[in-house]
């Protein structure tokens, strides 16, 4: 058998999705990626017994001697080898080989590895969830059309932390643990997202009053970014509707997961 043919067989086994053995190549890969990433998280543990650490150790090198492997054969039967190694996937499957490397030079490098999760997205091939992408491409497009209004808003929230941060260095003082302006506006954020650490409050009554303007204000300011983006997805979508324009009667405002048209009945 000539190299060719050997060739054209793996690239429809390791990039293709449409056969059998593509489909257990692929099911196969995903067992593997999530099966390094719990051992990754198990070797983080810091009560584990010496000799299960040393398996664990040899495990997450007989994944990396696989992924580099597999990695090698992509690039040989690639068509474009290095259109797939600028790839999105490309370089994902090589950030996750690479700090195994690393860590023979960088100790604790190998915590890097769990970058290999983001390879499971593959997954979407298999299942063909490919349909789905519209649906996140409009998400994507919102995102992008309100990114300058959250952005103002953004900085506004900055602006008013540092005022209220101010003002709390100034009430409170060192004494109450506000021992700079950077440290009680520190403080400042965690009130107004409200998640209150606690590692620091307010003692005075001035204090404890401006503690309580910020809390007001961090619920009053929380849902912003979200109707922001909520009222740009809104438009998007009907713009992705009229998008959508049928070939017969050539009239748009279909739904995403419409098949025929609305109106004339011929499949979209």
């Amino acid at each position: 058998m000539s190299a060719k043919p050997v060739k054209e067989r793996l690239y429809e086994i390791i990039f293709g999705t449409d056969s059998k053995l593509g489909k257990l190549f692929d099911i196969c890969l995903i067992v593997l990626i999530i099966s390094s990433v719990l051992v990754l998280m198990i070797e983080s543990l810091s009560a584990l017994p010496g000799e299960m650490l040393r398996v664990l150790r040899a495990a997450e090198w007989l994944f990396t001697f696989i992924f580099t492997l597999e990695y090698l054969l992509r690039l040989y039967c690639a068509p474009k080898a290095l259109r797939y190694a600028r790839s999105f996937y490309g370089v994902i499957d090589l950030l996750s080989i690479l700090p195994s490397y690393l860590s023979l030079f960088v100790p604790g490098a190998n915590y890097l590895l769990i970058v290999r999760l983001l390879r499971v997205l593959r997954v979407f091939r298999i299942l063909k969830l490919v349909r789905y992408l519209s649906e996140a491409n409009v998400m994507l497009r919102a995102m992008l059309q309100s990114r300058r209004k959250i952005m103002v808003f953004f900085f506004s929230v900055v602006i008013l932390a540092v005022i209220f941060g101010s003002l709390m260095y100034v009430v409170e003082g060192p004494e109450h643990g506000f021992s700079s302006i950077p440290k009680s506006v520190y403080w400042t954020i965690v009130t107004i997202t409200t998640v209150g650490y606690g590692d620091i409050t307010p003692q005075t009554s001035l204090g404890q009053f401006i503690a309580s303007l910020a809390m007001l204000t961090g619920y009053s300011i929380i849902a912003v970014p979200t109707g922001i983006l909520t009222a740009e997805l809104t438009q998007e979508m009907q713009r992705d509707r009229q998008r959508r324009v049928c070939r017969s009667c050539e009239r748009s405002g279909h739904e995403a997961h419409a098949r025929h048209c609305l109106h004339c009945g011929e499949r979209l």
